[in-house]
């Protein structure tokens, strides 16, 4: 039996199990593409970004009150 077939009779035989299967597969992308996107963007953007910068803001006072 190859794996083509046994996906077939498992997933997309049946409409509520491919829609299990898209809704698990969205699940399952998000979980993995959103802190994928977000460490490349702290990659791209290391230096710059507050986390990086908050001991310099601290040892200035922080912001000037009015």
């Amino acid at each position: 039996m190859s794996l083509v077939s046994v996906v077939y009779k498992s997933v997309f035989r049946r409409s509520s199990t491919f829609a299990l299967a898209i809704v698990a597969g969205a699940f399952g992308f998000e979980r993995i593409f959103d802190p994928t996107c977000d460490a490349v963007f702290a990659y791209i953007n290391r230096g710059k970004l507050y986390d990086d910068c908050k001991a310099t803001f601290a040892a200035q006072g922080g912001a000037e009150e009015e």
